[in-house]
């Protein structure tokens, strides 16, 4: 184990000569700011607050299975709503048929759209919330909320977390982390409308709660057959929203404030402003005479993204809490990291010198080395300076992997992007990898960029071993994270 910097917490009383640091050891008040990227073998927990001070323990580990099974976080249950099914194994199975879901948005909605230089994208059509759902939600709550609904319960459900089984559980110990970049779109602009339109007399009492990107969470949380009082709030870092919350919620979890927490994100923006915005700032495709062929990343023909909507929805828990309860264990979560370019509004650095920085900090975050990833779910938007930007960064990584050992992988060459919901969507694009053994393709891969030399999977799904696998997510404002799925190991 390698500690590059170790500092004190500032604890008067416990320092015996003032301004005098303690040594870094067990027990002492002390805490580490920074791992060494290679060794990575290093874990920080914090004891309570006592009136002298924060207690850290220290504890060496060189995997994260060597850690005790309060600080192991996995991954129990996934719901997920999308254009390529509601369920996660037809979800994954619709992936690597290599399907789109982009579609003429003028066709879909007559005249809504039909002003706009991009009429293209890939929204949820008909939602089937089946009893997820009253019938007085779905008329009154914005779309973005109901999503998140219907994939929150999917994903109790999937983790046998449903009727006598989750009342059974200590809902102050159960949390909401489930965030949007855009919010209630669709009631902001109905009611932007009726406030010009009509006057402010048929502005609905709901337009304000339902804009909120908090409130999803919020609404999940509080539906009678959950009754979450543990930790519940949305992080809004735009499109890297969901694995911020992934992030988060597994902090909470190995810090002891939690043993189950529902976390992910949800996006429906296909809306006339929604796609009118990133029109605005040329970030969509043009591509209107051809849906399926507009998202191709890391083709020399892409000129754009394509506006996609849905949710995703992972159960995390404590591997403590999930042997206690006899849960089928879908995969480990085994780390994260987040860091900030600190450069502009909407464009990445093209060196990609932040996004480097994000997956080192995921990977000495779980304990691994590049040499331990097999498969990077990208970011991969197909736009044309973001997709390079981040392959070379992935090459900074990832470039002595060869193609027969390493692949990476864009889902928004199939959903479109998602915005705050695209990671939790790749999320369980990965973690279905990791359970099959199969990698789903980057569709419409026809002329590719030169400079990109891994294996971006073209076209066609692939039988390929995943243990580990990294997923990329960045945001307008400089907002990278990358997240680590593994499968699961006693």
């Amino acid at each position: 184990m390698v500690v590059q910097h170790v500092s004190a917490v500032a604890v008067p009383s416990a320092m015996g000569t003032k301004g005098k640091t303690p040594r870094a050891t067990h027990g002492k008040r002390c805490a580490i700011r920074q791992f060494d990227c290679t060794s990575m073998s290093a874990l920080v927990r914090s004891n309570r607050t006592s009136p002298r001070g924060i207690n850290i323990t220290v504890r060496a580990a060189s995997s994260v299975r060597d850690l005790p099974d309060d600080q192991r976080v996995v991954i129990t249950g996934a719901g997920v709503v999308s254009t390529a099914g509601n369920d996660r194994e037809v979800f994954f199975d619709t992936l690597c048929a290599g399907t789109s879901g982009a579609i003429d948005l003028t066709q879909w909605k007559p005249g809504v759209f039909d002003a706009l230089t991009t009429t293209i994208g890939a929204p949820i059509q008909n939602l089937d919330a089946g009893d997820d759902l009253t019938v007085k939600e779905i008329r009154r709550m914005d779309k973005v909320h109901q999503y998140a609904v219907v994939a929150g319960k999917r994903a109790l459900r999937d983790a046998g977390l449903w009727g006598e089984d989750l009342d059974k559980m200590d809902k102050t110990r159960c949390g909401v982390l489930v965030g949007s970049a855009m919010g209630g779109m669709q009631v902001y602009e109905d009611n932007v409308q009726n406030l010009y339109n009509k006057g402010i007399k048929k502005v609905s009492p709901f337009t304000v709660p339902y804009m909120l990107t908090n409130m999803s969470g919020a609404i999940l949380g509080m539906q009678p057959e959950l009754g979450f009082r543990g930790p519940n709030y949305a992080l809004n870092t735009a499109c890297a929203t969901s694995n911020y919350q992934f992030i988060n919620a597994a902090q909470h979890i190995k810090n002891g404030q939690a043993d189950v927490i529902l976390a992910g994100g949800c996006e429906a923006a296909v809306t006339p402003m929604g796609l009118g915005g990133f029109i605005a700032c040329k970030a969509l495709s043009k591509r209107n005479d051809d849906p399926t062929a507009a998202s191709r990343p890391w083709d020399k023909g892409r000129d754009g993204f394509v506006m996609g909507e849905g949710a995703g929805v992972l159960v995390m828990e404590s591997l403590a809490h999930a042997k206690k309860r006899g849960a089928n264990i879908l995969c480990e979560y085994l780390g994260g990291g987040i860091s900030t370019d600190a450069y502009d509004l909407t464009s990445p650095r093209a060196d990609g010198r932040d996004v480097i920085l994000c997956m080192q900090s995921a990977l000495t975050d779980a304990l691994i080395t590049p040499d331990d990833v097999d498969l990077v779910n990208a970011h991969g938007t197909s736009t044309p300076v973001g997709d390079l930007c981040e392959v070379a960064a992935v090459n900074a990584v990832f470039g002595g992997r060869g193609k027969k050992d390493f692949k990476l992988n864009s889902t928004k060459s199939m959903l479109g992007h998602q915005l705050g919901a695209s990671g939790a969507l790749e999320a369980i694009a990965c973690i279905e990898s990791i359970r099959n053994n199969k990698v789903h393709p980057t569709i419409n891969h026809d002329d590719p960029e030169d400079g990109v030399d891994f294996d971006v999977v073209p076209n066609k799904a692939q039988n390929f071993e995943v243990n580990v696998a990294l997923s990329n997510s960045f945001g307008f404002g400089g907002h990278n994270s990358s997240v680590v799925f593994g499968a699961f190991k006693e």
